[in-house]
Formats: C-alpha cells, sequence, structure tokens
C-alpha cells in the first residue's frame, strides 16, 4: 500500500489519538461491573455522538462480554439512546437479536464515522445482519430513528471514537 506523503505525516498523530482514546475508554470501563446474566446492562460508560445535528447518548460496549450482551433483555431505550459496539480491529461485523426485544436498527461505521450500511433487526430474530465490508463499529439504535433522521449510508458520525482518525 503507498500512503500518500500527507498521509504519512498525520499516521503518528492517528495512531497517538486511536491510543489515546483506547486508554480514556479502557480506564471507564474498568471501574464499571458486568451486569448479571439475564439482566440488561444499564451501567456502560457513556459518549456523546452526533448525526449531523442530532445528538446520541450512547453506551459504549468495548470489551468482549459487554459486547456479547449489547441490548439484550432491555425493554425500552429512549429515542436519542443507543449503543456502540467497538471491536479492537476491523472486520465483516455480523448481529442477531437473541434474548433483544425492543426492535433495532444497526448502522455499520467505518473508523472515520461513514455509516457503511444500515440493518432493520426484529426482537429475538437470530438471523444475522452483517456489516457490508469491514468495520470497527456498529452503533445500535430505536428502529425507525435513522429512518425519521434521513440518515442512510453515506451519512458521517461524528464523537471522539471517530475523531482518531480524522485527517
Amino acid at each position: 500500500m503507498t500512503l500518500h506523503n500527507s498521509a504519512m505525516n498525520l499516521l503518528p498523530l492517528r495512531l497517538s489519538a486511536r491510543l489515546a482514546l483506547a486508554a480514556l475508554l479502557a480506564t471507564g470501563f474498568a471501574a464499571h461491573a458486568q451486569a448479571p446474566a439475564g439482566e440488561p446492562q444499564l451501567n456502560l460508560p457513556r459518549i456523546e455522538l452526533r448525526a449531523g445535528m442530532f445528538r446520541i447518548d450512547t453506551q459504549v460496549a468495548a470489551r468482549f462480554h459487554e459486547r456479547q450482551t449489547g441490548l439484550m433483555h432491555r425493554t425500552s431505550m429512549p429515542q436519542h439512546e443507543g449503543m456502540l459496539f467497538v471491536f479492537e480491529n476491523p472486520g465483516v461485523q455480523c448481529f442477531w437479536m437473541k434474548n433483544t426485544l425492543l426492535p433495532l436498527t444497526a448502522a455499520f461505521v467505518a473508523d472515520d464515522g461513514t455509516i457503511v450500511n444500515l440493518a432493520d433487526m426484529q426482537p429475538l430474530d437470530e438471523n444475522s445482519h452483517c456489516s457490508a465490508k469491514p468495520v470497527r463499529y456498529v452503533l445500535e439504535m430505536n428502529q425507525g430513528w435513522f429512518a425519521a433522521k434521513g440518515i442512510k449510508a453515506g451519512a458521517k458520525l461524528t464523537g471522539a471514537p471517530f475523531k482518531a482518525t480524522a485527517p
């Protein structure tokens, strides 16, 4: 792979920003207890994301067991809230709705905050919904939130996780 000269100059900045974000998220997660089996995760760390002018209060699931539980067992979620799943490396991410009682839409998000694709998911459905290409982030919101705001694939999310890759 050949990098443009200006990209090469930004590489250390991008790496240090990503490491700083990882350290911040890791220290915040250490203080949060895991939810007992069969109960919703309500105490994960939160960050603010934005989709254009729309604010999203986001719980962050960055550890394996947090991602595995996700929004399972939740009976409601405020309209402006969601859950951001953060993976260590980009990959084709697939989600299902086992033990998930809310209809959700998953936004599969590239490192720069661009929504790659959206997938509507029905409660308790165990069919897989996957990213169209490798991604590191998946944002789950109440089903209909993205459509009501006119947010589609190609739109950009902003917030701390995506600043680490901004030029």
